[in-house]
């Protein structure tokens, strides 16, 4: 749910965890590696790849803290709207700067919570190939250290009954990483610092994904 300024609250996006977790293991056989390297408090990112549309549901199902995702608003569309803003999930346009996204975002992290986001943008690869600067802006501005995520076999196969979805109670796997400071350590802002700082990022992720995809064999 959303406060009387319309922020995301941390007791929607709690609401929002027990939904995925519902959801992501009846429906599923989620299997969660390195959950403990997420800090236990304080604030963080959570960076996923993403290939398919339930890989953000998946991951609110299976982190250990709730989750508050950025979310093009072209998801909040009938019934969704009310109901993604009732469990903490921001609203983005990724037409413009959108500054309410950004301002909800860095309070998520000011106040010590957990921001996902999807640094590819949209849904494609899942290979990190391609990166946006959102990412290094959040982590450098907000104080925040990152940590990858690979979400992996939501699209080896298609289900019988639902063929937009991988076959029910088949098996997807969630390796979370090391923690890590995107920051160069000056306390740079500039545009060449965040340059760089996605640079390191994108290295950060890819490395991550070739490694959970050996520790899982997918």
């Amino acid at each position: 749910m959303s406060d009387a300024t319309g922020a995301p609250t941390l007791r929607g996006a709690a609401v929002g965890r027990s939904i995925g977790i519902g959801l992501m293991y009846g429906l599923w056989k989620p299997r969660v590696l390195g959950a403990w390297r997420v800090p236990a408090a304080g604030p963080v990112i959570l960076a996923v790849n993403h290939s398919h549309n339930i890989d953000g549901p998946m991951l609110m199902g299976t982190a250990p803290r709730p989750v508050h995702f950025l979310i093009k608003k072209e998801a909040f569309v009938g019934p969704l709207d009310p109901f993604l803003h009732g469990i903490g999930q921001i609203e983005v346009d990724r037409s413009v700067v959108d500054r309410t996204a950004i301002t909800h975002a860095l309070g998520v992290l000011a106040d010590g919570g957990v921001l996902g986001i999807f640094p590819e943008g949209t849904r494609g690869e899942g290979d990190f190939a391609s990166l946006r600067a959102g990412l290094a802006y959040f982590a450098v501005r907000g104080g925040a250290p990152i940590v990858p995520v690979a979400v992996l076999g939501s699209t080896e196969r298609r289900g019988r009954l639902i063929r937009g979805l991988p076959p029910l109670r088949s098996r997807v796997d969630v390796v979370f990483g090391d923690a890590f400071d995107a920051s160069g350590g000056d306390g740079r802002r500039t545009r060449g610092a965040l340059d760089e700082a996605t640079l390191r990022i994108q290295a950060k992720l890819t490395a991550h994904l070739e490694s959970a995809k050996r520790l899982t064999g997918r």
